[in-house]
């Protein structure tokens, strides 16, 4: 049976059991569709010879080769990852554009007895619904941007509020990165593609009739690209600022960042990429504090000579209004929890505004 994918919202209900992405483990790891398990009908080697054999010999002969090794490969799954699956198993299959890879390794689960799908178009036709959504189309959602100098707690806001059914967007998340000059995450970062796939999922997964919180960033989270169609929207977006005091910014920065703490070195090289901005003196006395590891005081200086003097400039850069500001004296989770009220009806009031 093939399916065949119209709209990326399908995904979250497809008659299946098992995603299976077909494709080599370097395709694999660029993109795949959200919960798919990776089992190459050819490796990355064995897709290269295969490929070379075909160009420059013998398209028989690269047929005859390449299904062997389909064969060889598909048969140790069995004995293997799939040996476990029942009789009321359902697979769908996919691989670059539903071609042979995916064919041949459906057609073995197929002979066994199993529902197997294939996805017409593979990979290639859910892309292209992922670039529709993002690059091609306005999006029909209702944005408002929770603004907020670095170290207020945004991103546990954002948290707190999806908790409290607010609908929002965790661009930082979906990019695995907090955004700021040294807002590397362990594991990196995805590929552009396979953020772009994780952030069509969760627009698609978003009533367009109620609004949706989205942290303001730049263009840019990490070196993940926001799309032009959700940047587009973002810019227009009205905003909700939160402010607190600089000594609650700092020592929530300095528990927030503790994976970089606790590395000390790391925390080092990553100053060393302010100094083209802050010049060496400052960054050499930044990272001397990071050796008596002073990092309350050294967040607090990165706040007032760092961070803040580049929203600043942001923001006169753009020219944009002051919005309604919502002030937590304090970032522990209490005070925050006991600040949503204010915060929601912010955001609804900021939402009507714009809407009207």
């Amino acid at each position: 049976m093939k399916l065949v994918l119209t709209d990326i919202a399908q995904l979250a209900a497809l008659p299946v059991d098992t995603l299976i992405d077909a494709r080599s483990p370097s395709e694999y790891a660029e993109d795949h569709l959200p919960g798919a398990i990776n089992l190459p009908s050819l490796s990355d080697a064995e897709r290269a010879e295969v490929g070379t054999i075909y160009v420059q010999e013998d398209r028989f002969k690269a047929r005859r080769i390449g299904a062997a090794l389909v064969a060889r490969n598909v048969a140790a799954y069995l004995e293997g990852p799939l040996s476990a699956k029942d009789g009321s198993w359902r697979p769908l299959v996919y691989c670059w554009r539903g071609g042979q890879r995916s064919g041949s390794f459906a057609s073995i689960l197929d002979q066994i007895g199993w529902r197997v799908s294939l996805l017409e178009g593979g990979y290639r036709a859910y892309r292209r619904l992922v670039v529709q959504m993002l690059y091609e189309a306005p999006l029909a959602l209702t944005p408002v941007l929770l603004d907020g100098n670095t170290g207020t707690a945004k991103t546990r806001l954002l948290e707190l509020l999806e908790g409290a059914g607010v609908q929002v967007i965790d661009l930082e998340g979906l990019a695995n990165h907090r955004g700021s000059a040294l807002g590397a995450r362990a594991g990196g970062q995805p590929s552009q593609k396979l953020f772009d796939g994780r952030l069509a999922q969760r627009i698609a997964a978003l009533d367009p009739a109620r609004p949706v919180v989205i942290e303001a960033e730049s263009h840019k989270v990490g070196t993940r690209i926001v799309p032009p169609s959700l940047w587009s929207a973002m810019k227009a977006a009205p905003s909700v600022r939160v402010a607190a005091p600089v000594s609650a910014r700092a020592t929530y920065l300095a528990k927030a960042y503790g994976d970089m703490t606790d590395q000390p070195d790391l925390l080092k090289n990553s100053l060393d990429l302010l100094r083209h901005l802050r010049g060496h003196e400052t960054v050499d006395h930044w990272q001397q504090m990071v050796d008596a590891r002073d990092f309350n005081a050294l967040a607090g200086e990165l706040v007032v000579q760092h961070y803040d003097p580049g929203y600043d400039r942001a923001r006169a850069r753009h020219d944009m209004a002051d919005p309604e500001t919502v002030d937590l004296p304090a970032l522990d989770d209490a005070a925050l929890k006991a600040a949503l009220p204010a915060l929601i009806a912010a955001i609804e009031r900021a939402a009507g505004s714009d809407a009207g």
